[in-house]
């Protein structure tokens, strides 16, 4: 079965950013709740700032479940990647991801891996950058694999990174990698930009698809854009996703009016 899923920041720093819901973890979840949505992806500052035990008590108190916790706070906030040139700065990286999985884990949820990844440049080359990440990935996957788990793996568009951009460029990686705990996030924003055909990258990511995004052309909520979502859900169901839709967009024209069209879109294509 897929399952709806909206974001949720904690970071002050990120905002204009593509979530939904903003700040209050509690407020967010119960409108979650009262809107139909399954679960919510929390995106925060570090694992300190997450309260566990209050998290857990929210769960059970709402019935929601959370389908993911994003890492990209490591570089919004910290200039953290998993390929920077420094040793230090590479272990300082590994080990925000390593804790937010160690946080994940507790919820039977995945981490993500976007903006962490970095990218190669002038300090370090492709080869070595692909190096670095490798091994890193290699680590941290086997590492989430102890909360029976995937770590997730998020290519994102150009302007981003210059490592991962595509689906196919993904499931290349994830065969180099000698664990088998890495899987992708496929978000169609990003997929807007980097693939010729959406619905055709889903579908050679068959097998490794773990999480998706849903999200319109134009980073706004399902609906306010040109994406076409009735062949992104057929090919979805021909490859058998059992995983969350999950909306990181951006509140337009509101958060609660971006959730609203957001489920209406997810019952529209996906539910039933």
């Amino acid at each position: 079965m897929i399952r709806s899923s909206v974001t949720i920041s904690l970071v002050p720093e990120a905002r204009g950013g593509p979530f939904v819901f903003w700040d209050d973890l509690a407020a967010g979840c119960r409108k979650a709740k009262e809107l139909g949505f399954d679960a919510v992806e929390i995106f925060a500052p570090s694992v300190p700032a997450v309260d566990a035990n209050a998290l857990r008590r929210l769960v059970s108190e709402t019935g929601m479940q959370v389908s993911a916790f994003g890492t990209g706070a490591g570089w919004l906030l910290h200039r953290l990647t998993l390929c920077s040139p420094e040793t230090g700065r590479r272990a300082a990286a590994r080990e925000f991801i390593r804790a937010m999985i160690d946080l994940a884990g507790q919820f039977h949820a995945p981490a993500i891996i976007g903006s962490m990844q970095g990218r190669h440049g002038v300090e370090v080359d492709k080869t070595t950058a692909f190096g670095y990440l490798t091994e890193a990935l290699n680590d941290l996957g086997e590492h989430a694999g102890k909360y029976g788990v995937p770590l997730l793996l998020e290519p994102l568009n150009r302007y981003e990174t210059n490592l991962v951009n595509t689906v196919e460029g993904g499931v290349r990686l994830l065969g180099l990698l000698s664990t088998r705990n890495v899987r992708l996030l496929t978000d169609l924003f990003h997929m807007n930009i980097e693939e010729e055909d959406v619905a055709a990258a889903l579908r050679n990511g068959q097998g490794h698809i773990s999480h998706v995004h849903f999200v319109d052309s134009n980073r706004r909520p399902a609906g306010c854009g040109h994406t076409d979502f009735a062949p992104i859900a057929a090919a979805l169901r021909d490859i058998g996703y059992q995983g969350y839709l999950s909306a990181e967009a951006l509140p337009y024209p509101d958060p609660d009016e971006a959730a609203r069209r957001t489920i209406t879109a997810f019952r529209k294509y996906f539910a039933g």
